[in-house]
């Protein structure tokens, strides 16, 4: 009878495991689809943290109040399609608040950021009636996307709007940004004293600059409520720690591959699908859910880390050879 019970116990783990990979494998696609959403929002963390050299911390407020104007205006019984348009342009509004406090009261840009983020915090709960959170089911309204459909292979399924969405996002920034008025924010992000020497007006291109990079994040925490089915107060905790994983991700996964604009902004897209993937077989793994926040800390840290790395050891090689030609 022994053998027979291992070799049950045997056959109960095979299909233990075949179940637990299964799982797995049933989770990839919100995976996905949470990667594409928070990629629209690395884009934008993207324009500030490379583009214009700023620290932005606005981000972990404006994603929360596209999602609660989304929200409100649905549940209101706004077409979806406006709610959108609206929540882009709230976030230009808060892009704008953090731009004339860095540019016109002379305040850093990282504080200017924060100072943003936290009244932001307060009128987004204005925004949602005092509420912490407002539901907007896809039962009940007429959604763009929704966690529900992401298994379907249909043109419902929110993976291929979503898809569809970030495209249409880089083809317009890529077009913007190869203008001449593009050309000079990116001018002021090289070189700020440089731009002004050219006649550029740096302080209104780090304003309009804020304002776009908020815009879209504002556009894609809209999405995100969709997708989700709620807007939270709190949604955008941590936004800026995985937008800048995405970016990091993306830079050091596809680097060497992609260097024109367009395909650089494609790996900072790419980053968050990444990081989400890797997020969703940690929680496979077992991770207690409590440690997002820290593995998320970990991730950017080793990615941060990477160039670095790198920079240092083509350094050691270069020593090392100039000291055997020396000798």
């Amino acid at each position: 009878m022994a053998p027979f019970s291992v070799s049950v116990a045997h056959y109960t783990c095979e299909e233990d495991l075949t179940l637990e990979i299964a799982k797995l494998f049933n989770a990839m696609p919100g995976a996905v689809s949470q990667g594409v959403i928070w990629g629209i929002m690395a884009i934008g963390v993207y324009i500030t943290y490379r583009i214009l050299d700023v620290a932005d911390l606005t981000v972990d407020g404006s994603i929360a109040t596209g999602g609660a104007v989304a929200a409100i205006l649905i549940t209101s019984g706004c077409n979806a399609w406006v709610a959108l348009l609206v929540a882009f342009a709230v976030g230009l509004l808060a892009g704008l608040v953090t731009g004339v406090f860095h540019t016109a009261m002379g305040i850093p840009a990282i504080l200017a950021g924060i100072l943003t983020q936290l009244a932001l915090y307060s009128i987004n709960l204005r925004i949602m009636d005092n509420k912490a959170n407002t539901a907007i089911s896809a039962n009940k309204y007429t959604l763009l996307v929704s966690s529900r459909n992401v298994r379907a292979l249909s043109p419902d399924n929110p993976i291929v709007l979503l898809v569809i969405f970030t495209v249409v996002i880089i083809a317009v920034l890529y077009w913007f940004f190869g203008t001449e008025y593009g050309c000079s924010l990116r001018a002021t992000g090289a070189n700020a004293h440089m731009a002004r020497a050219q006649g550029i007006n740096t302080n209104m291109g780090k304003v309009v600059g804020l304002m776009l990079s908020n815009g879209i994040v504002s556009l894609s925490g809209a999405l995100l409520a969709q997708y989700q089915g709620f807007a939270d107060v709190s949604m955008g905790r941590g936004a800026i720690v995985i937008g800048l994983a995405a970016v990091i991700i993306g830079e050091v996964v596809f680097g060497k591959l992609f260097r024109n604009f367009a395909a650089k902004l494609i790996a900072v897209s790419l980053g968050a699908v990444i990081y989400y993937l890797v997020i969703q077989v940690v929680l496979w793994l077992g991770l207690n859910t409590n440690d997002l926040k820290m593995l998320t800390a970990l991730v950017v840290a080793l990615f941060l880390a990477v160039p670095f790395w790198k920079g240092k050891l083509a350094t050691a090689r270069l020593n090392a050879k100039g000291g055997r030609s020396d000798a």
